[in-house]
């Protein structure tokens, strides 16, 4: 812990002079940018922010200052920390006794003992939410579990996140907690790795098991496979204390954005605040001529 918390503050000296405003500077933003807006969608998420993408100014915004535990949205920054160790993407990897959920006692369909490579664990865990794949992709990281949560802390604190804290790479435990604001620079970042953006918007996959066997996965947000969507990246996530989360980057009204909605209280309230605000802006869009 105390190696973790002396390569943090000597990462946090290195980038704090090219980090982004403070949060109190983006709080009096956020508050300018809704005050008087009218007709903005009444969302069942805790917390939500929509951010144009091409200039960071800020289209709707709730409670983005928020901490709260963020479920499995955590394997966006899972992926980016596998990916920035540019280790093989062919390596073969056995899922472990190791790689069980000892946290929410969740089950899985990636039996002990089934080998895939880190690219397919990273596209299960991505697409599919994948736990064991996750924990898998963490566990035979350099240093193993610890340097790697070190890691993603570490990638945190040079987006300038924060309000972000990670102690396990696949989002089980409630002490994953991050804020929308925080969020947003996670979902940019992301955006900018191809892989990520791929494997966040399968519709499906197939992946070969054990004694020639295969499994179907299909994607946790069902948005991607939907013709009125243009997503390109998505993530999920749930655990109790969490809700329902989603994030995406999305093209509405011909308009990139970035879109975070946390704790929605409803099993499919996510996928209804996602379409609200999709409606929302196409309303608002200059094109627009409904009125």
């Amino acid at each position: 812990m105390m190696r973790w918390f002396v390569a943090a503050l000597v990462a946090l000296i290195a980038v704090a002079p090219a980090l982004a405003e403070s949060p109190e500077r983006t709080a009096r933003k956020v508050k300018s940018a809704v005050a008087g807006r009218d007709h903005a969608p009444e969302l069942k998420s805790s917390a939500a922010l929509v951010i144009d993408q091409t200039d960071g100014r800020i289209l709707f915004a709730k409670n983005v200052d928020n901490v709260v535990p963020i479920a499995s949205i955590t394997k966006l920054m899972n992926a980016m920390v596998v990916l920035d160790s540019a280790l093989p993407m062919d390596e073969r990897i056995a899922i472990s006794e190791a790689d069980k959920d000892t946290i929410k006692g969740t089950r899985s369909r990636l039996m002990v003992g089934t080998v895939l490579t880190r690219r397919e664990l990273l596209q299960l865990a991505l697409m599919a939410s994948e736990n064991r794949a996750a924990e898998a992709l963490t566990r035979v990281y350099p240093g193993g579990t610890q340097a790697f949560v070190a890691a993603m802390n570490q990638k945190a604190i040079e987006l300038g996140m924060w309000r972000t804290r990670f102690v396990d790479g696949t989002g089980l435990s409630s002490d994953n907690v991050s804020t929308a604001q925080d969020l947003t620079k996670m979902v940019s970042a992301a955006y900018k790795y191809p892989l990520i953006r791929d494997f966040s918007t399968d519709t499906g996959a197939v992946v070969l098991v054990k004694r020639g066997r295969t499994m179907n996965y299909h994607n946790s947000n069902r948005l991607v496979s939907s013709p009125q969507w243009e997503i390109g990246l998505s993530k999920t996530g749930y655990i109790s204390e969490a809700g329902r989360c989603l994030v995406m980057q999305a093209k509405i009204a011909n308009k990139p954005v970035i879109i975070v909605l946390l704790d929605s209280w409803g099993k499919m309230t996510r996928i209804g605040d996602a379409n609200r605000i999709k409606r929302w802006m196409e309303t608002r869009s200059p094109g627009n001529t409904s009125g």
